[in-house]
């Protein structure tokens, strides 16, 4: 019988191991796995590599990660905003590695990753700093940039609801990056508010099918625990 769904957040991060690079789904707070990160937190995991669509925020998610000095790199597209204090400390400490990437190629290149594509050649950033050193060619009159697939060991991801053979809904804008991350990692662990029976949820609905989530664990909203 195949069940993917496990306890809780520290038995399904059990596995990860200092200097893994792992995928983090969110855009901003939306969708961002919180309790996946505290329990990455928690076993005092270093040297990572984060791949996410910014450094994080306050004092949750991506930030703590940070603010705790568990990222060696992070691979994103907006390293800074108002409250990215912890990332701005860090970089001007020179602690942390950053790689920057447009916000589009970061979402094609993770796809191409899970596409099983060798790279891909993108318009943007040609004729930039971040395209320096690297291959370019003209297609159909148009410069492109050559950029290769960004994979992972691990995803981290939260939807809305899963059943234990690891298909994932969403809810509404926190779907962004998870559905693409959880293709592009060895192995995609989704944190979910509601693991459901088989075949509750609607096929048609099924954002991310079971074949790419190894492991899925409910994690019950806090309002609901205080309801």
């Amino acid at each position: 019988m195949i069940d993917k769904s496990v306890s809780d957040a520290a038995a399904a991060v059990a596995d990860i191991q200092d200097g893994a690079s792992i995928m983090i789904g969110g855009f901003g707070t939306a969708g961002m796995p919180d309790e996946l990160i505290e329990a990455l937190i928690a076993r005092g995991l270093r040297d990572l590599t984060v791949i996410s669509n910014n450094a994080g925020n306050g004092e949750t998610g991506v930030a703590a990660l940070m603010r705790e000095k568990r990222v060696r790199k992070i691979i994103c597209s907006f390293p800074r905003q108002a409250d990215s204090h912890h990332f701005d400390a860090l970089y001007h400490a020179g602690e942390i590695e950053l790689e920057l990437v447009p916000q589009g190629n970061l979402a094609a290149r993770i796809q191409a990753a899970g596409a099983g594509l060798g790279a891909i050649f993108t318009p943007t950033g040609f004729g930039t700093q971040l395209a320096q050193g690297k291959e370019t060619r003209k297609i159909d009159g148009r410069d492109y940039v050559l950029e290769y697939p960004i994979h992972a060991d691990f995803a981290l991801i939260k939807a809305q609801q899963g059943d234990r053979w690891g298909n994932l809904v969403y809810r509404k804008t926190a779907r962004n990056f998870g559905p693409i991350m959880a293709m592009a990692a060895k192995t995609a662990i989704a944190q979910v508010s509601e693991i459901v029976p088989l075949g509750a949820l609607d096929p048609e609905a099924v954002v991310t099918p079971g074949i790419f989530v190894q492991r899925v664990v409910p994690i019950v909203p806090a309002a609901a625990l205080a309801a």
